[in-house]
């Protein structure tokens, strides 16, 4: 087997914690992964893992050897950007993490455009709402909404997620169409599972509104909560980059246009020591340029 991928599966599965795990990572089945494993053991003359049929340690040349495979592979990882750097034209592998309906509605779409200027970049995409480690993770950039209090990180800020109060045109016909904020109390709501203890605030000029509206369905899906307004089950609050082409077409209505709702910082985000590729350097324009209030945004320092 070869040497470098079997380094590579090893560290893997001692990062993952079980060669189970590793294989789900890696894309290749367990029974692949415990050859390669077993390979460097055959190779080296010595055990690196213990394993039994519930858990599995490192015996103590594995703790060591570990530690090389790590150095060896970030050493080639860096040859190759290293190799990258030199060239122009924007190529290889590169990963990005994104907010799942942020990733699913709005980015996806939006990279035919950035495959058109950079056609030699594989994508590999991961969608999560978890907080990933960047650097841990091996991720080139990720699109990050909220607060950065990593300062391990370079953010390039976007524009901000706007909120907005919508129903579809069915809701509003069999319920009515509320005048003022303070008659949400009394409207179906279909919430956003992770906020769903979060009152709205709504403020026009002086006049500030806070309400909790009556969640009738929640979800854990940006995308579910959209859909659902769209099948007239209740009003919902999302963001306005999520919902402006329903409005726009007429699925959906926005409610209390006059008054500001709450926004949330929107940033693109990177290892402060990441060699500027012109693959990086490529994504980072496109996003700025596709996502960003406008070109000259600066350089801010996350959590500062």
């Amino acid at each position: 087997m070869d040497l470098f991928r079997s380094m590579q599966v090893f560290v893997s599965v001692v990062q993952e914690g079980s060669m189970s795990a590793a294989s789900g990572k890696l894309g290749m089945s367990p029974a692949m992964v415990g050859q390669h494993v077993a390979a460097l053991e055959e190779r080296l003359g010595t055990r690196l893992l213990n394993r039994t049929t519930r858990r599995q340690s490192m015996t103590d040349f594995g703790r060591s050897y570990v530690e090389q495979c790590r150095d060896i592979l970030e050493r080639v990882a860096d040859a190759e950007t290293d190799a990258e750097a030199s060239q122009t034209k924007p190529r290889g592998r590169l990963r990005v993490t994104a907010p799942s309906t942020f990733g699913a509605e709005i980015l996806m779409p939006a990279l035919k455009r950035y495959r058109e200027i950079a056609p030699e970049v594989t994508i590999d995409i991961s969608l999560t709402d978890r907080n990933v480690d960047v650097v841990d993770e091996g991720f080139d950039i990720a699109f990050r909404i909220g607060d950065l209090p990593d300062s391990r990180l370079i953010a390039r800020q976007l524009a901000p997620y706007r909120m907005v109060v919508c129903a579809s045109p069915d809701y509003i016909a069999r319920h009515g169409n509320p005048e003022h904020p303070s008659e949400l109390s009394g409207h179906q709501a279909v919430g956003f599972t992770p906020a769903i203890r979060s009152p709205w605030r709504l403020s026009k000029g002086d006049e500030a509104v806070e309400v909790t509206p009556r969640i009738s369905v929640s979800v854990d899906s940006g995308q579910a909560v959209r859909m659902a307004a769209r099948a007239g089950l209740g009003v919902i609050m999302q963001p306005a980059m999520l919902v402006d082409s329903d409005i726009a077409s007429g699925m959906l209505a926005r409610l209390f246009p006059d008054w500001h709702l709450r926004e949330r910082p929107m940033s693109l985000i990177y290892h402060r020591d990441r060699r500027m590729t012109p693959r990086l350097r490529s994504v980072i324009s496109f996003a700025i340029a596709e996502f960003g209030l406008h070109p000259d945004d600066g350089i801010a320092r996350a959590g500062k």
